[in-house]
């Protein structure tokens, strides 16, 4: 017997007349009429081949069969309601996994407090951090390895967008102890022969875009380049060299000793985007923390503003 001969209906009839002991019960708690409900009952026990209820004038009563049967008819109402609770919080953003992509400091700092924000509305919501480098974010998007990623101003083609979340200042980081930790504002010509470590190629190029149209014999040039800006921001605290980063890292550096200067003439800020893909649809979930993030992050960037 085919299952889809069944009809949620007629099991749900079943199972409120075997609960009310009553057609007349079971139509109240349905919204229906006795006759429909009796209707629903009769389609069932012809579809199964056999009687679920003795009926009387007086009562109506489970069969022996009805008996057997009752038990497997409620486990199919308790899956289907489970299906509906669960499409619910689905579609209410409610539940569900979310894989965010983002390099070292966003990942290791904003995106996990950023989490415990959401987390405290949405218990269900399960969010996965992904490790991206800051080259490999849209791509990490385009091919589906993460949902959304956070990072960096980066070119998209047409298979990902973005939306800018926040700007930080480019600043110097150097230790209490640095020679240029005594001004308050510095100049390209003051980082001049500066012992200068850069995390990243992406912190090299973005370093010399900085200051472009500077004489080539007055330009500054990292001495080291590392992987990591928590490599970058251990040489400084330990006055090796100096670093420049986003005014946003401090939540790395600070708890280190690093002190921020503002570099100025030109003064150049790091754009941080929302990444999106265009050719496939976001879960409600994932809409859900994306709305989240673009509302949380510029007042988590807010503090390192200056």
């Amino acid at each position: 017997m085919p299952l889809t001969r069944f009809t949620l209906r007629q099991i749900e009839a079943f199972v409120a007349v075997a609960d009310q002991h009553s057609f007349a019960g079971a139509a109240q708690l349905l919204g229906m009429t006795s006759q429909a409900v009796s209707q629903l009952v009769a389609e069932l026990e012809t579809l199964l081949g056999f009687r679920v209820f003795d009926r009387t004038t007086r009562r109506v009563s489970l069969s022996s069969a009805g008996m057997d049967f009752l038990s497997s008819a409620q486990s199919i109402l308790r899956h289907v309601q489970g299906a509906e609770s669960a499409a619910s919080d689905l579609r209410n953003r409610a539940a569900g996994i979310v894989r965010v992509g983002a390099p070292l400091v966003l990942a290791s700092a904003a995106i996990p407090a950023a989490i415990r924000a959401y987390q405290a509305e949405r218990p269900r919501v399960i969010i996965r951090i992904k490790d991206v480098s800051v080259d490999t974010l849209v791509d990490a998007v385009v091919a589906g390895d993460v949902d959304l990623a956070v990072g960096p101003d980066r070119p998209v083609g047409p298979d990902a967008s973005r939306d800018v979340v926040f700007d930080s200042l480019w600043v110097l980081w150097c230790a209490r102890t640095h020679p240029l930790a005594r001004r308050k504002v510095l100049r390209w010509a003051d980082l001049h022969g500066t012992p200068l470590v850069a995390a990243g190629r992406d912190h090299e190029r973005s370093v010399a875009q900085m200051h472009v149209n500077v004489p080539e014999g007055e330009r500054v040039t990292p001495v080291e380049i590392v992987d990591n800006v928590s490599t970058a921001l251990g040489l400084a605290a330990q006055g090796l060299a100096a670093t420049l980063a986003p005014a946003y890292v401090g939540v790395m550096a600070t708890p280190l000793g690093l002190v921020m200067r503002r570099v100025v003439d030109p003064e150049t800020v790091r754009t941080v985007c929302l990444y999106r893909p265009n050719g496939r649809h976001l879960s409600p979930a994932a809409e859900g923390f994306a709305e989240h993030l673009m509302r949380w992050l510029p007042q988590w960037a807010a503090p390192t503003k200056t």
